[in-house]
């Protein structure tokens, strides 16, 4: 049915989609994600943190049921896409489930790994990893960092030698999330040492847990603690050709392209994040007193808080627009990196300025505030470090 139109012909305000982009369905998502957030994950989050990990297998398989793995895949492979507005919805909500490390490590689930082999496999791979990663029954995790070659992808070392009908791969990499818990990884490795052009060496292969030769270990993190983060070691590890994901000397191509929607999506969260972190200061200033009245009458604090809150909308609106931008199939390079730097750098900031208003008790372990600051920090690290996002945006004016 067509939207009631005002006398001059043009839609109400009220008609249309919410920052042109959420539909009401998109809301009723929304409102599904939040429950499900704060019934299976939130209240759990104390208790996850200080054990340093979460139930992976009853988490993962729960997220999928409720179908968080599957908004950008078709119904073909359990999805109920693609629809990268309502990804984002969920993206959105994980970030409001109290743990960093858990938001972290379904995100990367979804849109890493995963999400390789939905845009660059075949059907049979799709079938094979695509499908149970969907329902939640497989983990999967991306490895193209490496303790030599961070947001230098072209310097990645790790090679894939042609050996018959398939390749043997030899190399190490770090800091990859769910690195530890993950039943395939989708590895970069260098298949073309020799070649002129360091971005056609590149290919990217699928590698099971359980393959001989590769073994994983959980790396030990400031933040993000319940996230199994890890170093892989790859040494004569074999694998057929049937998992070669993509063309060979594609692997950096297919990097690059899905860099925006990882570097958005942690836009996305950033923006909730800090949102968040500012509520639970401002909340904690409204009861603490000093000098016989609370501190948020103080008006230091309400004019920080003011500058955030200002802030934080401001960067939603970039990170939506950048967001519009890319759903519309545009080149969002430019306002991708503007808005993954500036939201991660803030929500670092945000959580800073939050723990300072807990004064002494903000240094303490038992105030949450301390778990969003050293969470907050890998931000302009991840993804492509803050440097790289501002070199990005400073090459796409010509300078």
């Amino acid at each position: 049915m067509d939207s009631p139109s005002r006398p001059d012909g043009r839609q109400r305000l009220l008609d249309l989609p919410r920052y042109g982009l959420f539909t009401d369905e998109h809301d009723e998502l929304r409102a599904g994600v939040r429950d499900f957030v704060e019934r299976a994950l939130l209240p759990h989050a104390e208790d996850w943190e200080r054990a340093g990990g979460f139930p992976v297998r009853e988490v993962f398989a729960e997220a999928g049921q409720v179908g968080l793995f599957g908004a950008k895949v078709e119904e073909a492979w359990g999805g109920t896409g693609p629809d990268l507005v309502a990804d984002a919805v969920i993206t959105e909500e994980l970030s409001r489930c109290g743990s960093g490390g858990v938001a972290a490590a379904l995100g990367a689930h979804k849109d890493l790994g995963p999400y390789y082999v939905y845009r660059f496999g075949t059907d049979e791979q799709r079938r094979r990893w695509l499908a149970p990663a969907v329902a939640g029954d497989a983990i999967g995790a991306l490895a193209v960092t490496e303790p030599g070659a961070g947001s230098d992808v072209a310097g990645i070392s790790t090679r894939a030698v042609r050996d018959g009908e398939g390749w043997v791969l030899d190399g190490t990499k770090t800091f990859i999330t769910n690195g530890s818990i993950a039943d395939f990884v989708v590895v970069a490795a260098r298949t073309d040492p020799d070649a002129e052009d360091p971005h056609r060496a590149l290919t990217q292969f699928v590698v099971e847990s359980g393959t001989a030769g590769f073994s994983a270990r959980r790396i030990d993190t400031v933040g993000w603690r319940t996230s199994h983060t890890a170093e892989l070691a790859l040494e004569g590890v074999r694998v057929p050709d049937g998992n070669r994901l993509g063309e060979e000397g594609r692997g950096f191509v297919q990097i690059m392209a899905n860099f925006q929607w990882e570097r958005l999506v942690m836009a996305l969260g950033a923006v909730v994040a800090a949102e968040r972190t500012l509520e639970g200061a401002m909340a904690y200033a409204r009861q603490r007193e000093a000098f016989g009245r609370p501190v948020a009458r103080f008006q230091v604090w309400r004019h920080r808080f003011a500058d955030l809150a200002t802030e934080i909308e401001a960067a939603r609106s970039l990170t939506y627009h950048a967001l519009r931008l890319h759903v519309a199939g545009e080149d969002a390079t430019r306002e991708v990196s503007m808005a993954k730097w500036l939201t991660n750098e803030l929500a670092w900031r945000v959580a800073d300025e939050a723990l300072q208003v807990h004064g002494g008790y903000g240094y303490m372990m038992e105030f949450p505030v301390q778990r969003a600051w050293r969470d907050a920090r890998l931000g302009p690290i991840g993804g492509g470090t803050t440097e790289i996002m501002k070199e990005i945006v400073g090459r796409s004016y010509g300078l």
